[in-house]
């Protein structure tokens, strides 16, 4: 058995180990026993005394106190502040009432100038109504102390409805026999001429038209126009009125957004129109591209509409829309858009592309659509087209338009006018009836033709006929003898626009005239000896027609 002897520890080690004992207890931070702190909480009209953990919260403290917030109460200082010894915290109580009040809406008083009135004679054309909305307001409270009151919501319960007095301005202008009627669209109200142009009376005075569309029917007896949308996703409203009656029957057809096109068939009281999709964006809308028909009678009945075109792409630039024209058989419609010209057949349902165009590049938020009518006995159509200039590498912004005939008889587009800028809108004249044969012999009866002159506009600056004005010229249906009719060279322009012919000859000579709207007024041109009188002078006037 091995026994092992245990040597002494060495003095020196002994000491040193005491030695670093000592040290290394000195560099030990003294322990410290977290202690309570003393807070003051105030809420709900009492004071309260709490002992929290020192590095409590104010949420620590309102916890201790038996205190809950809720979503809306606030604390000063905020939840999350770590408190000291002798803090104060405030709890706030936030409460929200809301309340419905109902306000007048007071009529605004408005004057019309008049000119069927002596001048200083006054007329109420209609009586003020007030109108009726709905408030509703936020109040806040902070300890049962009203903080603020808000409105949050306002709704329209009933429009107020202007007072509208006529004002007589009587002018010196010559009252003149026209025949059919003459609508136009003032101050945002419609008038009509029945007969003479001094016999003219209000007819539609809620003076919210648009004009977008406003168009006669083709006997005269009602108004197509329509009124700005007063809901929200509404740019308008599609109305029409029956002016046989006194006053006019006014008839909501139940449309919406309609921008380029609405306007009354050869049937009986038939409406075709076209639709947009209100968008906040420029230019405001999306068309739809489509088209419907609707029925009107003068009880105030509308039949449910007939979609005849589906909502479409439209084409090149086909966000902006098309256009169409009703041609006088009342069962085809001539279309225009940016990239064709065309024919649609109710009877077939199918777009006929007649004329391809090169769009133009406006450079902006709207696209140029040429202007598209037929001649009146339905075998041409006439329009504007784009045409690119020989070598001119920017085709689309090409400033070159010219008006052109689409014979439907056969043929090519004939081209009639050129360079007379983009809004030159052709307008043939009704039929008129030339003997170039009077010699009745051998039984043989005079030789008569039916011809048709042809309006159009031209711009005073055709390279940049985008902002140009225009002048009024006409030409024979075949593109000879063009003459310059209004204004007089030198004047100021005309802005574009499509004139409208009167519906049968006006003097002992049976000549056509024109009317035509310059500087806010409508001017009457006879067609042949340029002879043109103005028959307004409010400078309100923005749209017209004639039938």
């Amino acid at each position: 058995m091995r026994l092992y002897h245990c040597r002494p520890f060495p003095l020196f080690l002994i000491i040193g180990f005491c030695l670093l004992s000592i040290l290394l207890g000195s560099c030990t931070p003294p322990r410290v026993t977290q202690g309570l702190i003393s807070v003051s909480i105030s809420a709900d009209g009492k004071s309260y005394q709490v002992q929290v953990q020192a590095g409590s919260t104010v949420q620590d403290a309102l916890t201790t106190a038996g205190l809950t917030t809720g979503d809306l109460d606030r604390s000063d200082p905020p939840l999350y502040t770590v408190l000291s010894d002798g803090s104060e915290v405030h709890l706030v109580r936030v409460r929200e009432e809301y309340y419905i009040e109902q306000e007048v809406i007071p009529f605004e008083h408005q004057e019309l100038r008049n000119e069927a009135l002596s001048i200083g004679e006054r007329l109420l054309s209609q009586p003020g109504v007030n109108g009726l909305q709905e408030i509703t307001y936020l109040r806040v409270f902070e300890d049962d102390v009203e903080a603020s009151n808000s409105i949050v919501k306002t709704e329209i319960l009933q429009e107020a409805i202007p007072e509208i007095d006529m004002i007589g301005s009587q002018t010196p202008f010559a009252s003149l026999a026209i025949p059919g009627r003459v609508a136009y669209l003032s101050a945002g109200n419609a008038w009509i001429m029945d007969a003479n142009t001094a016999n003219r009376r209000v007819v539609v005075t809620t003076s919210d038209l648009d004009g977008q569309i406003f168009a006669l029917s083709p006997d005269g007896e009602w108004l197509l126009f329509t009124r700005a949308g007063v809901e929200d996703n509404t740019i308008n409203q599609l109305w029409a009125a029956w002016l046989e009656s006194d006053p006019p029957v006014m008839v909501d057809l139940g449309v919406t957004n309609v921008v380029h096109f609405a306007d009354w068939g050869s049937g009986l009281s038939v409406v075709g129109y076209s639709t947009v999709e209100p968008r906040s964006a420029a230019p405001g809308w999306q068309a739809n591209n489509d088209l419907s028909i609707i029925g009107v009678s003068p009880s105030g009945t509308v039949s449910p509409p007939r979609l005849e075109l589906e909502a479409n792409s439209g084409g090149v630039y086909g966000w902006w829309g098309m256009d169409f024209r009703w041609s006088v058989d009342g069962v085809r419609l001539a279309y225009a858009r940016p990239d064709s010209i065309g024919i649609y057949d109710t009877r077939q349902d199918v777009l006929q592309p007649l004329l391809s165009l090169q769009p133009y590049q406006t450079g902006g938020d709207w696209a140029w659509v040429p202007g598209v009518s037929w001649s009146p006995d339905g075998n041409v159509i006439y329009t504007v087209q784009h045409t690119v200039i020989q070598g001119d590498e920017a085709v689309d912004e090409s400033p070159q338009f010219d008006v052109v005939a689409i014979p439907l008889t056969g043929g090519a587009p004939v081209p009639l006018v050129a360079d007379v800028g983009m809004f030159a809108y052709p307008e043939p004249s009704p039929l008129s009836s030339t003997v170039i044969s009077s010699t009745v012999a051998d039984g043989n009866l005079p030789v008569i033709e039916n011809s048709y002159q042809v309006a159009y506009l031209q711009a005073i600056f055709p390279d940049e006929s985008n902002n140009s004005s225009y002048r009024l010229y006409v030409m024979d249906r075949d593109g000879s003898n063009h003459t310059g009719l209004f204004p007089t060279e030198g004047a100021v322009g005309i802005e574009p626009q499509r004139v409208v012919w009167s519906p049968a000859t006006m003097t002992e000579n049976n000549q056509y005239f024109i009317g035509v709207l310059y500087q806010g007024n409508i001017w009457l041109i006879n067609s042949i000896t340029n002879q043109a009188q103005q028959i307004t002078g409010d400078g309100l006037t923005v749209r017209m027609d004639w039938r």
